[in-house]
């Protein structure tokens, strides 16, 4: 009997979060810049643009109403019901989106069937990452496009920037595994009073002119603070994390019948694309 590719209690946790956080009170200019930053290395080119895609862990469907703007027809996946709930209602308004509840290890398509998929953020919470990229690239036709963004192993950090983060993950090892009102209150604190300052006092070291490339969470120091309160409860509220090295990344790819591997050279790290071979 296979082992099934799935952690319950992950999907819970993330149900919960797009709940709490359904992202339709974000200003659409700050989604729509992180949006193209994921999709740097994206072609919108005939295949794509013409053809039927999916979206593998849509979550609460923030990037899928911008892809959908772009294509013919989008199918958005999920494994949590309140996810998908909250992906429904914020995706109403898209006739050309299809939202299923579906695992990884069960997609509900048949193989070589898409002309293009993406999964931002989710396989690296799935216990083997590897076979769950092996799994969505079965359902892509050859030659079509494969957008993936894995959480980075630090390896174009220095050495200190990893130490801090595995401090960090101390706290995450037990506050993930707490109830949910008791992780929710926490990671707004943790937002509050690390993400916020943090974030702000980089914006305010940027425009003195120092380059802030390497500050922890300098990635947030534009961004609202509800979007730091969001990633607060992804990144401590998470009971399963893997993290990955650009080798480690397109190995798995390579393994799972992707070609032409390429890495995005801004954040979020790593975005990848290949093509189905």
């Amino acid at each position: 009997m296979t082992k099934e590719n799935y952690d319950s209690n992950v999907i819970d946790d993330f149900g919960d979060e797009w709940d709490a956080y359904d992202q339709s009170t974000v200003d659409s200019s700050e989604l729509e810049k992180q949006f193209l930053d994921y999709f740097k290395l994206f072609s919108w080119d005939e295949r794509v643009t013409k053809g039927i895609g999916a979206d593998f862990g849509c979550g609460s469907g923030r990037w899928a109403k911008f892809v959908a703007d772009r294509v013919k027809t989008l199918i958005c996946i999920d494994a949590s019901e309140k996810a998908a709930n909250v992906a429904k209602r914020n995706l109403a308004d898209k006739t050309n989106c299809q939202v299923m509840l579906a695992k990884v290890d069960e997609l509900p398509m048949p193989d070589n069937s898409l002309d293009f998929a993406y999964s931002l953020g989710v396989l690296h919470h799935i216990p083997d990452t590897a076979e769950a990229i092996k799994n969505c690239t079965d359902k892509l036709k050859s030659g079509a496009p494969f957008l993936i963004y894995l959480y980075y192993a630090f390896d174009n950090r220095p050495k200190w920037f990893a130490f801090i983060w595995k401090c960090s993950d101390v706290f995450r090892s037990v506050i993930s595994k707490m109830p949910f009102f008791i992780k929710y209150p926490l990671s707004n604190v943790i937002a509050a009073f690390v993400y916020y300052p943090l974030a702000r006092l980089t914006l305010l070291i940027e425009k003195l002119g120092m380059d802030v490339s390497n500050v922890p969470l300098t990635e947030y120091r534009a961004k609202s603070f509800y979007t730091m309160r969001t990633d607060a409860l992804d990144r401590f509220g998470t009971r399963l994390e893997n993290r990955f090295t650009q080798v480690q990344i397109k190995k798995m790819m390579e393994d799972a019948g992707l070609k032409d591997i390429k890495f995005s050279d801004i954040a979020p790290y790593w975005c990848v694309l290949g093509i189905k071979q």
